[in-house]
């Protein structure tokens, strides 16, 4: 069997064509994986449930009788050691959970706006 003479050169062109469409399609054109498009579909979920949930944050912050005592701890500390106080707090667990959540406890920080009061 032979096949005509054009037939390599337009094979190489039509292999090397789909690798460049590859490369610039996930590099440059916005195509995802199934996995990375999953992953992403989910830490948007998880922050949007957190952005839900401030307000519960900051109605549990003004229900606490022991509120005032609590923010004065929270305004003397900073970084990882507000954000413990403020788990330590309670504040930060989400209904039907027993642990409180650490992305909810940095926004209900910045819900408080300790450092600007």
């Amino acid at each position: 069997m032979t096949f005509p003479e054009w037939t390599k050169p337009s094979l190489y062109g039509a292999l090397g064509g789909a690798i460049a469409v590859s490369v610039f399609g996930f590099s440059w054109g916005g195509w995802t994986t199934n996995s990375n498009a999953q992953t992403m579909a989910q830490n948007l979920a998880a922050d949007e449930v957190t952005l839900a949930m401030i307000p519960f944050c900051l109605d549990n912050s003004e229900a606490d009788p022991e509120r005032s005592e609590k923010l004065a701890i929270l305004r003397d500390l900073s970084g990882f050691s507000r954000r413990k106080a403020m788990m330590d707090t309670g504040w930060a667990t989400r209904p039907g959970s027993d642990k409180p959540d650490r992305d909810l406890a940095d926004a209900c920080l910045e819900g408080l706006e300790l450092d600007g009061s």
